[in-house]
């Protein structure tokens, strides 16, 4: 495991968990009654699997071994699955009627969770093992997206104006996810590494800071593209 503080380690992993009652929850007040518990039981079975998984491959050293790989590690056994889910989930007719199932409000509060992910990553930059480029003291605005959230699902549902602002919230908050996104990769210390050499993003390497780029980060993205095509 990464030598950090232990308080950052155990509020990362109730991060995560969180993170997993908050997408149930948006699962339980699903508009599809009749599908609603089998989706439920394939979440939860499939994140607590998923989880493990990562957190093996976390501690067999996989992700921060063999550093000089291309593609690295942890994009082909962390990143590319969820991603191919995501995928499939948005081609399959299935997929679709699931996705138009989930009710916008919740998929909008599930954001708030971006708020204390941006309190570790602080941390973890004061602990050495990112860069502060990677925070909300640098390049990193993902926090906006967490504290505007609650606004948005107060405001958002007024006729007059719902569906643009929910639009352009969605597409500026998606955006502020994919700066941060692009600029861990390009701090990691992998062959492609172009920022941060001082102080690399080694954190999400190990456990259970692996969870953040393998499962949080694809659970917030999928709730973006969710809301989008809900919207469009």
């Amino acid at each position: 495991m990464l030598q950090v503080p232990i308080y950052l380690t155990v509020f990362f992993v109730l991060i995560t968990f969180t993170t997993t009652a908050l997408f149930w929850w948006v699962l339980k007040v699903s508009k599809n009654a009749e599908h609603q518990p089998k989706w439920s039981r394939l979440f939860l079975g499939g994140s607590f699997l998923w989880l493990g998984l990562q957190a093996f491959l976390s501690f067999q050293g996989t992700y921060y071994e063999h550093l000089d790989a291309l593609p690295p590690r942890i994009a082909i056994l962390g990143l590319i699955p969820p991603l191919m889910l995501i995928v499939t989930l948005f081609l399959l007719p299935n997929g679709k009627r699931f996705i138009d199932s989930l009710p916008l409000p919740s998929l909008t509060m599930l954001h708030v969770i971006r708020i204390p992910v941006e309190l570790v990553l602080y941390g973890l930059f004061l602990a050495g093992t990112i860069p502060e480029l990677m925070t909300f003291a640098g390049r990193n605005f993902d926090i906006l997206a967490g504290l505007t959230a609650p606004l948005i699902v107060y405001v958002g549902w007024r006729p007059s104006f719902r569906r643009n602002l929910l639009i352009g919230w969605n597409v500026v908050s998606l955006a502020l996810l994919l700066n941060i996104v692009i600029h861990a990769l390009l701090a990691a210390p992998f062959p492609l590494q172009q920022l941060a050499f001082d102080q690399p993003n080694i954190a999400v390497l190990y456990f259970p800071f692996s969870w953040l780029p393998t499962y949080v980060v694809p659970v917030v993205l999928f709730c973006h593209l969710a809301a989008l095509r809900k919207l469009y």
